[in-house]
């Protein structure tokens, strides 16, 4: 088997968890290259990693690039990218920088994995939360066609960076040990101005046309795009909520065709991807704390609306830096050098 000399963009948390998937995949790796904004050496699950200051000649001879990327702000790949494809590698951005770009295929292998094909030397990853929302429906859109999709996204402090996380933990347990008056100023470190323990807030990302946030018109646009459908409407409602990592979604859709739950489901049983964690009346559904570390995209609570014979609900959760990231720009990865 031919191997590729990779490297990875960012020891954040999605850059560890990039480190951590390409490993546990297996993927066929010659040389290994960490770079970071200053060097360093860090140890992911007990391995040793040498971080490398990233500099446009450090992505000489290699072959795949994979940048962490950094939501809410030019990434790594805005300065990087194109001098990595110069050089000859293949880059795969999970930053927002590329996503709308025409020329940049924006995929999620279980839905489009042929645009991969038509690249010219970028590749986006989508954003957490529209990956683990298309790779749910997309096996119902084949069978049933979608005309409508309203999403509540209820987001993980993970999917703010590893601050957001050291926030809430802080914020917890300062309330939990009495010793905050005022539990709005308990973190000592803030990565955001809300209070993320004990609370829950509808605001992610910056507001903007319809007084939608940047992160709800990513859900839209990024599957119209996706899913080469842009007639699909889509409304969403993005939310923070105390959760150390794990996306959890409301979605109901509107069909085209008749379907039932029933239907959907044994559609989904056998979707790559999915897993159906659907038996409501034994309390077992997708929760985040059981799909941490998994990279499959998790389905419960399939339901009909009891009003409509067009209207489904779905309860769909998945690991936010697994398959929200890091796991699906391996994947693209894979799918990259099969073609």
């Amino acid at each position: 088997m031919r191997k590729y000399n990779v490297a990875v963009v960012g020891v954040g948390a999605v850059g560890i968890e990039m480190l951590r998937v390409l490993q546990q995949r297996n993927f066929p790796i010659g040389e290994l290259r960490v770079f970071a904004r200053s060097s360093r050496d860090i140890t992911v699950d007990g391995k040793s990693y040498q971080v490398q200051a990233v500099s446009p000649d450090g992505f000489a001879g290699i072959d795949i690039a994979l940048f962490a990327g950094t939501e809410g702000e030019k990434g790594a790949a805005a300065t990087y990218a194109a001098e990595a494809v110069k050089r000859g590698a293949v880059v795969i951005d999970n930053g927002a920088d590329f996503r709308m770009d025409p020329d940049v295929p924006l995929v999620v292998p279980e839905v489009n994995a042929k645009d991969v094909k038509r690249h010219k030397g970028i590749i986006a990853n989508p954003n957490c939360s529209t990956i683990q929302m298309v790779v749910a429906l997309w096996p119902i859109y084949k069978k049933a066609g979608i005309k409508r999709i309203i999403v509540t996204t209820l987001q993980a402090s993970s999917g703010a960076g590893r601050g957001a996380v050291e926030q809430l933990k802080e914020e917890i347990s300062e309330i939990v040990a009495g010793g905050c008056g005022d539990v709005h100023i308990c973190a000592e470190h803030k990565a955001m101005p809300q209070q993320l323990a004990y609370n829950v807030f509808p605001h992610i990302g910056s507001f903007g046309e319809c007084d939608y946030t940047s992160e709800e018109w990513k859900l839209v646009r990024e599957t119209h795009r996706i899913m080469h459908d842009d007639k699909i409407k889509i409304s969403a409602t993005t939310v923070r909520v105390p959760v150390r990592t794990g996306h959890s979604e409301s979605v109901y859709i509107e069909t085209k065709k008749p379907i039932t739950a029933k239907e959907a489901r044994a559609i989904l049983f056998k979707a790559a991807g999915v897993v159906v964690v659907d038996e409501p009346q034994k309390g077992r559904y997708p929760m985040p704390y059981e799909v941490e570390g998994k990279d499959e995209t998790f389905v419960g609570r399939i339901r009909q609306d009891c009003f409509s014979k067009y209207g489904l609900w779905l309860w769909v959760v998945a690991d936010n830096l697994r398959k929200g990231a890091a796991t699906n720009a391996v994947q693209i990865a894979e799918v990259l050098i099969r073609s």
